[in-house]
């Protein structure tokens, strides 16, 4: 694993030799970072373009180097905590940057040529706060997932604090291909950002389409619309500055002739692939707004490059309505894979279930999935936080038919291993929890093996 570039268990790409008398841990325990008393003070210290006092600047920089929740910390197990000291490896010697393309033409021609290089990934696992870390990311690609992207990282935190790379970013050799994303206002500083991550990725992602109130106050994500000169200028500086190609994932514009010429502008800025999140800013409830998959189409229609489509993928049937659809040459899932992981493997939730289409043996029991996901945070560690978050989501149903146990599991203010293993063994015994269900139509291209899937294309 890799926590800002410093492996463990297996090497991440590109790197150097390795050392003839390195000690090979099975994990390693990254820093931890301390919750702000204040909230609001952590959220205008990571964003820029709110001033500060000396005194709240002060505040939430200790949140930096403090630790006193212990859902902030890093999860152990035994073996990790008794696992030797990593020595980091030899830094590899940088290889140049390639020449700049002599013109638009060769520009899209090494966009596509890197896309098939990575075997031209069609089911991809959205960026999620807090929710794409490490540990999920593999757990989504065992059952189908062909590539994903990193939560959102803020780039002036990240380049500046070593405790919050440690904590934030982590991979592993079989975490490939990878989107490692970052949020922006500031092109020094996101390359800056950038450069510590090239070497372990497969594209430097760019956020134009966070929603959230916190976007707002900080100027990133799809605020940044409103400034169409500053997003050319981030893509630029990017594009001609990294070994590795840049990406962009947006929001549509209520006017599709907007849409469009803002996908062109970042094609031309240097943009290797564009994600489209089909719905507006102001559509942040996707439950209530559906995608608008006609635009996703005309952007693809309009770009040269490699297109993603984002927005009401459910269940594989969704996939391929959305790839026949919009002519994408892969789609982004989010939210439903937080509740059902298998999703690109054939598998749906109750909800999108069709009569006669379930196994013969009852379906995938999320149980199993939680399992699974903690046997992988065991190995690739990460803050209590983001695993309480993934249980509540997992064990849903479960937690719906035996509330107590869900009150048992909000009531614990320090987790261990040993006692989730021990609640989802009990939730298995009780029974109750509502399985996912193998849709045998969309399974053409996957197939189920020891449990995981392995595409055959």
């Amino acid at each position: 694993m890799v926590s800002f570039l410093r492996p463990t268990g297996s090497e991440p790409h590109n790197t150097g030799p390795r050392s003839a008398n390195r000690t090979e841990p099975s994990r390693m325990l990254p820093r931890r970072l301390a919750p702000l008393p204040n909230s609001r003070l952590l959220f205008r210290f990571l964003n820029p373009s709110l001033a500060m006092s000396p005194a709240d600047a002060a505040a939430a920089a200790a949140h930096l180097t403090t630790a006193s929740d212990p859902d902030e910390d890093i999860c152990s197990s035994p073996a990790a905590a008794s696992a030797p000291e990593e020595i980091a490896p030899p830094v590899p010697v940088p290889t140049p940057l390639p020449p700049p393309p002599a013109s638009a033409e060769e520009r899209v021609e090494r966009a596509w040529a890197h896309w098939r290089r990575l075997g031209s990934p069609r089911l991809v696992v959205a960026p999620m706060v807090d929710n794409s870390e490490l540990p999920f990311r593999m757990l989504c690609r065992r059952y189908g997932a062909d590539a994903a992207y990193t939560p959102m990282l803020h780039s002036r935190i990240f380049s500046e604090n070593e405790k919050h790379r440690d904590m934030e970013f982590t991979t592993c050799k079989e975490d490939r291909p990878l989107f490692v994303q970052f949020c922006a206002n500031d092109p020094d500083i996101l390359l800056q950002a950038a450069k510590m991550v090239e070497a372990n990725c497969d594209y430097v992602d760019l956020n134009f389409g966070c929603p959230q109130r916190i976007a707002k106050r900080g100027y990133y994500g799809a605020f940044l619309m409103d400034n169409l000169p500053l997003v050319k200028s981030l893509v630029q500086n990017l594009a001609g500055n990294l070994r590795v190609p840049v990406s962009c994932k947006i929001r549509i514009f209520p006017r599709l002739e907007d849409t469009l010429a803002y996908a062109k502008m970042l094609e031309e800025a240097g943009a290797a692939l564009v994600a489209v999140h089909g719905r507006t800013r102001d559509e942040k409830d996707g439950k209530k707004f559906r995608a608008d998959w006609d635009a996703i189409k005309a952007v693809k229609d309009a770009l040269r490059i490699p297109v993603l489509a984002n927005g009401n993928i459910r269940h594989m049937e969704d996939v391929k309505s959305c790839l026949q659809h919009t002519g994408a040459d892969g789609v982004l899932s989010a939210e439903p894979l937080l509740e059902n992981p298998a999703l690109f493997a054939g598998f749906r939730t109750k909800e999108w279930k069709e009569d006669g289409n379930e196994d013969g043996d009852g379906g995938l029991d999320p149980a199993d999935l939680a399992i699974e996901y903690l046997k992988l945070c065991e190995q690739y560690p990460v803050p209590w936080r983001m695993i309480r978050s993934h249980l509540h989501k997992l064990l849903g149903c479960c937690f719906r038919v035996h509330p107590q146990v869900r009150e048992e599991f909000n009531a614990q203010t320090k987790l261990t291993f040993e006692w989730l293993h021990d609640m989802v063994k009990r939730l298995k015994e009780l029974g109750g929890g509502i399985p996912l269900y193998r849709d045998q139509t969309s399974l053409q291209s996957h197939t189920i093996t020891n449990g995981l899937a392995a595409s055959n294309a």
